[in-house]
């Protein structure tokens, strides 16, 4: 009898231990499972606000109108960027392909090839803009539970991920990325060179309901030199909706008219 006991206290336990290992998560699902924090995985368009500070005033803004949806065959988003304001600049368009990306300027007609590191509005590049799936472009080679602090410099459990770049179209050669442990929320990330040097650090804040699930609206961007100088993306007008394929070719460019 006690044999018997003691055999399903056993089975029991080691049925706890399986459980475990096969509940944990590894550093890329942990990464795949904040891009699904931030980026819905049907086709849909958003409105990103741009607001750059230099010692805490404001020096210039922008409105982008952004459609995304995922490439079926290489799970990378695919987006079409449209310049709502200032008025100087509406009716520009940016086109990220997935790998390749294009500036189109309706007053000359003309398209050109532009790098996702060039910056467009302070410290935010194109390819901060652009929707991305990071577990695509980067490899998560370890994750270590710590403790940090929010944009609102409250004590968040975090797994600090380690990523470094696996395809050449990646943005950042190095990124390290603090994602919440037990809901996967993105909370801070640091961006860096080859060489090393720290470009920038955003903090991912405003957590809210958005399309079914808690998402941040706003990327708050500082400098790697100069912390007086900051970028806020914020976003609004999250919305399922259709994202014609032709508006993600290049040669529909001339052709595209905003609803």
């Amino acid at each position: 009898m006690n044999y018997l006991k003691s055999s399903v206290v056993c089975f029991v336990i080691a049925g706890l231990f399986m459980g475990t290992a096969q509940a944990a998560q590894s550093p890329q699902e942990i990464l795949a499972a904040s891009d699904v924090v931030r980026n819905p995985d049907y086709p849909f368009g958003l409105t990103n606000t741009l607001i750059e500070y230099r010692a805490g005033k404001q020096t210039d803004t922008s409105t982008l109108s952004i459609y995304s949806k995922a490439d079926p065959n290489s799970g990378q988003f695919r987006s079409l960027i449209r310049y709502v304001a200032p008025a100087r600049d509406a009716n520009k368009l940016i086109l990220f392909s997935g790998k390749d990306l294009w500036f189109y300027d309706p007053s000359s007609k003309a398209s050109i090839r532009m790098s996702p590191q060039q910056r467009l509005l302070g410290q935010a590049s194109n390819g901060d803009v652009v929707t991305v799936n990071l577990a695509k472009d980067y490899q998560a080679v370890s994750a270590v539970e710590e403790d940090t602090q929010d944009g609102d410099r409250q004590t968040k459990h975090c797994n600090k991920l380690s990523m470094n770049a696996s395809t050449p179209d990646a943005t950042y050669h190095h990124i390290d990325m603090w994602i919440e442990v037990g809901n996967n929320h993105p909370v801070k990330a640091k961006f860096y060179t080859e060489s090393g040097k720290l470009l920038k650090t955003a903090y991912y804040r405003r957590y809210e309901k958005q399309l079914g699930i808690d998402r941040p609206t706003e990327t708050v961007i500082i400098d790697g030199l100069d912390p007086t100088w900051v970028t806020v993306m914020r976003y609004s007008n999250l919305v399922r909706r259709e994202v014609p394929d032709q508006w993600l070719q290049r040669d529909y460019l001339p052709r595209f008219k905003p609803e």
